[in-house]
């Protein structure tokens, strides 16, 4: 990648970053829910899988390079399909009785979040597709930029998990409204996604 193309390739990063998305929505969740022990617990779980979604996204462009513009379209829907079942189920766990306390989300949600989280899977083709194979296919490069992207979500994801553990209180006393928003939230990341531009 030329160095002319870092500043755009570095507001990529932070805009597919901080934007909300399965993760970060997430992450919120669980600091709202459970606070910033267990939510810093299931970020382990987001890191990896980010880690391991970007990882397979250098193997995959570095074997199939252009060929994958193709499938960019059907995963669009299948990750609309994702956000939105996600967003049922943060309806779901607000319809329970106020009181009840579920069992803490841990690594292995978190991870699976990310694993599945086809907002992960396009920002990491898509940079890999736009930033590096039109100068290179070197794996080399690609590495270097799929070992740098594991440093953009997850952070954000720490950005998000703040915010809801500071904003724990008054989740308690405004669970149902708070869940609604966010499930409002990922039905837009659902529509936006599969909406034509």
């Amino acid at each position: 990648m030329p160095a002319s193309l870092l500043p755009s390739f570095l507001l990529y990063c932070y805009v597919g970053a901080i934007t909300p998305g399965p993760a970060n929505l997430c992450s919120l969740s669980t600091a709202l829910r459970y606070g910033k022990g267990p939510a810093l617990r299931q970020w382990r779980g987001l890191f990896t899988g980010f880690f391991l979604v970007s990882m397979a996204a250098v193997l995959a462009t570095w074997l199939m390079g252009t060929l994958l513009n193709q499938y960019v379209g059907a995963l669009s829907w299948v990750g609309a399909a994702y956000l939105l079942w996600m967003a049922w189920h943060t309806l779901r766990a607000s319809s329970g009785p106020e009181g009840q306390v579920s069992s803490a989300p841990g690594f292995l949600s978190g991870l699976l979040v990310n694993l599945t989280n086809v907002k992960v899977m396009i920002f990491c083709l898509m940079a890999l597709a736009s930033y590096v194979l039109p100068y290179t296919r070197s794996l080399r490069a690609l590495l270097a930029v799929g070992l740098f992207m594991p440093f953009t979500g997850p952070l954000a994801n720490l950005v998000w998990l703040f915010a809801g553990a500071a904003l724990q209180k008054l989740f308690v006393n405004h669970r149902k409204a708070v869940d609604r928003a966010c499930a409002a939230a990922l039905a837009l990341c659902a529509v936006t996604l599969v909406r034509p531009h």
